[in-house]
């Protein structure tokens, strides 16, 4: 992960003063216990299966991964010039954690995992993902998730 400290002082500067959204309102719900929760995946590292269309500038959408895709399926469209994609090269689960939760779901640490995992393309402003973002929630729904694992990259 990045650190401001890693950057040049245009970048510090710049990264440090973008806006940040302000949420008015903080709901809360009393999850279920871990080990009875159904949980997916929400990735912002640009996944895609291959073969399915990549990312671009400011993708205000998002893409469906099958709980059951190998790794070989996966690539990374991430369009930032700042974006290092040597982990997900190394392991997949730095971006898609699949692996652990497939080994939490057979440890009894969570209840299951979800049929369906799914990747924002993380360089979009954050305004702009919100009607996906409002349209995946009614999806995680139907899916029966009861929680959410967020893999910010």
């Amino acid at each position: 992960m990045a650190r401001l400290s890693d950057f040049d002082e245009i970048g510090r500067d710049y990264y440090a003063s973008m806006p940040m959204p302000e949420f008015l309102d903080t709901p809360w719900v009393v999850p279920k216990p871990i080990a009875q929760a159904r949980v997916a995946i929400v990735s912002t590292a640009g996944l895609q299966l291959r073969g399915d269309r990549p990312f671009s500038v400011n993708s205000a959408d998002y893409r469906i991964i099958p709980s059951g895709t190998p790794s070989s399926d996966l690539a990374m469209s991430h369009i930032s010039i700042n974006f290092d994609r040597s982990g997900f090269q190394q392991d997949h689960n730095v971006a898609l954690p699949i692996d652990r939760l497939n080994e939490f779901a057979a440890t009894g640490k969570i209840g299951s995992v979800a049929s369906f995992h799914y990747s924002f393309m993380g360089a979009t402003h954050p305004d702009k993902l919100e009607n996906a973002a409002k349209q995946l929630t009614g999806v995680l729904k139907k899916d029966h998730v009861d929680s959410v694992l967020l893999v910010p990259i």
